[in-house]
């Protein structure tokens, strides 16, 4: 008897493949870092069930940042002169029609990357960039290390000590140029570099830099006179600027936060205002939305791409409707935080799935809210004064077995 083998091994492969998604379970899981605004330490809390996971001990009071997967989380001490990169423990794997998650214990990476005032911390395409600025260096480092417990780290360096910022962007970085009559002030341009460090061209002009951010394939620099927009050019990167409108008021965007879902940036605009750009037009890419009080922090939703919140000195958290560029809602969670400094102790905001949470350091809580609904859901207790707070997480399949 002839065996139609290609019938043979289809029907295996819709076996093995059934049987596979049989076995499949679907899992969520988020966790929070939180950093302690006094201790040197991240606390890890199941943003799930709320149990504490571990508390990782550091040199210094530090702020956080995350990768764009998700599977590291960065502890920037400015006051210890080191960064310390800690693994989350969640990790996805794409599979087309579904991905995968793979759920471990957080932990130290074993990486730590020292030097004089660490500040400015950006990733690009997986590729981590830390300033110090106390040095005026940028010390460049991949994901793929740092989950290795590698210490492969390359140093480019600028003319200065400054309160600069470099991001590594394919085989070229860029880098902050240092106010060579005034080196206490601001950073004055971007300097286009090769992997080494040599300058490409001249300085693009933004004067007063401060504040970075990437949405989609744009990168945004924050100067006094406007944003500096960089794409892919035709083998260097391509960089224009994007002058504030004319409509605006005196002021300027210091902090920039790039939209998920939606190509947008969202900054600070003065103390009570903030401001939604398209970096994608010329004319009419401000819109500046007046708050109730002056601002603390502000975020973008990652999963509700038309939202993004604020946070007021008032106690209060504002949905933002970034469609529309209004607030759509208001809750009050703390009270009031005001007069502060940006070092104090004060709320901020991160988005776990379907909750928002929002650190009260003088209450020793987080504050949970639904982001469906844009409820409060309840307190969840942390010790000590929590401060910076990133999530981690998503959903994904894990199957039997594995």
């Amino acid at each position: 008897m002839r065996t139609n083998w290609a019938s043979a091994t289809a029907i295996a492969l819709f076996l093995s493949l059934s049987t596979s998604a049989a076995h499949a379970e679907e899992v969520t899981a988020w966790r929070l870092f939180i950093s302690d605004h006094a201790d040197p330490k991240v606390t890890v809390v199941d943003a799930v069930d709320g149990e504490k996971l571990d508390t990782f001990h550091l040199k210094g009071p530090a702020s956080l940042h995350r990768s764009e997967s998700g599977r590291t989380v960065f502890a920037v001490q400015g006051a210890a002169g080191v960064v310390t990169g800690i693994a989350s423990g969640i990790s996805f794997e794409d599979h087309g029609e579904h991905g995968d998650i793979d759920v471990e214990a957080p932990k130290l990476a074993g990486v730590e990357i020292a030097g004089k005032k660490p500040s400015h911390f950006v990733e690009h395409d997986g590729d981590l960039a830390a300033f110090f600025d106390g040095e005026g260096v940028a010390r460049i480092i991949s994901e793929k290390a740092v989950l290795e417990g590698k210490s492969d780290f390359r140093e480019v360096k600028t003319d200065a000590p400054q309160h600069g910022v470099a991001v590594a962007y394919g085989s070229h970085v860029l880098l902050s140029e240092p106010n060579r009559e005034k080196p206490d002030e601001l950073p004055v341009g971007i300097r286009v570099a090769d992997e080494a460090g040599a300058p490409i061209g001249g300085i693009h002009a933004c004067p007063d830099l401060h504040g970075e951010a990437s949405s989609g394939n744009i990168l945004a620099f924050a100067c006094a006179t406007g944003l500096l927009v960089v794409t892919d050019g035709d083998g260097t990167p391509a960089i224009r600027h994007l002058p504030y409108a004319d409509s605006l008021p005196d002021g300027k965007t210091t902090t920039l936060i790039g939209g998920r879902g939606l190509q947008y940036f969202l900054g600070n605009y003065g103390a009570d205002k903030v401001v939604l750009i398209d970096p994608t037009v010329e004319s009419d890419a401000f819109r500046l939305i007046s708050l109730p009080t002056r601002r603390v922090h502000f975020v973008v939703d990652p999963v509700r791409a038309k939202f993004a919140y604020v946070f007021t000195e008032d106690g209060q958290l504002h949905q933002l409707d970034v469609v529309k560029g209004e607030i759509a809602n208001s809750l009050k969670l703390t009270e009031p935080y005001s007069d502060g400094h940006w070092s104090e102790p004060r709320p901020r905001v991160a988005v776990a799935g379907d909750r928002i949470v929002v650190t009260d350091p003088l209450k020793g809580v987080l504050r949970l809210v639904d982001a469906t609904s844009f409820e409060k859901t309840g307190d969840m207790a942390v010790e000590g004064k929590p401060f910076n707070i990133v999530s981690v997480g998503g959903s994904g399949q894990i199957h039997e077995g594995e």
